[in-house]
């Protein structure tokens, strides 16, 4: 039996189907912001977007510019307005989805979901880093989240067996 998707694995399978990415060597801001219309800039500043105008911070290693340019990517397609504008309730709201987002979009379920993983967390880890070019702390979280809804999904069927 395959896994169920929540709407943003869906929503993150649908978008990189679409603009025809479907391994993990394709996960890079070379291959993906031309895809998507957008425009990359490094400066050095903290990442931000304006408009379809992406500003990756030029001081960073390759890992940390892509996780930004995941979260930036967020706040572009689900985001509008000024952050300067807008309560700090719905900023950390904000700020919450886009790296939930960017969790997903540079480790997507779908291409973990091929992967055979280690027993060892830490080789677990470190595939995953190899893998997705992404830091440390980034993939233990994202391997921790994966493995958790694993469980769920297994709970959850499991208990509709037994209830039937």
């Amino acid at each position: 039996m395959g896994n169920t998707y929540n709407n943003l694995e869906e929503y993150v399978m649908q978008l990189l189907n679409r603009i025809k990415i479907r391994h993990p060597h394709q996960l890079n801001i070379e291959t993906i912001y031309p895809r998507l219309g957008l425009n990359v800039y490094y400066i050095p500043h903290e990442s931000m977007v304006i408009e379809k105008n992406v500003f990756l911070d030029n001081r960073k290693d390759t890992a940390e510019q892509w996780q930004d340019f995941t979260h930036e990517l967020c706040h572009i397609r689900w985001h509008e307005g000024d952050q300067a504008f807008i309560s700090i309730l719905m900023r950390e709201y904000q700020e919450w989805k886009a790296e939930n987002f960017s969790q997903h979009l540079c480790i997507p379920s779908f291409m973990l979901d091929r992967i055979t993983l280690p027993n060892s967390e830490r080789e677990a880890i470190w595939l995953l880093m190899e893998t997705f070019n992404v830091e440390y702390w980034f993939a233990k979280k994202r391997l921790n989240q994966y493995i958790r809804n694993l469980y769920s999904q297994e709970a959850s069927t499991i208990q509709q067996v037994s209830q039937c």
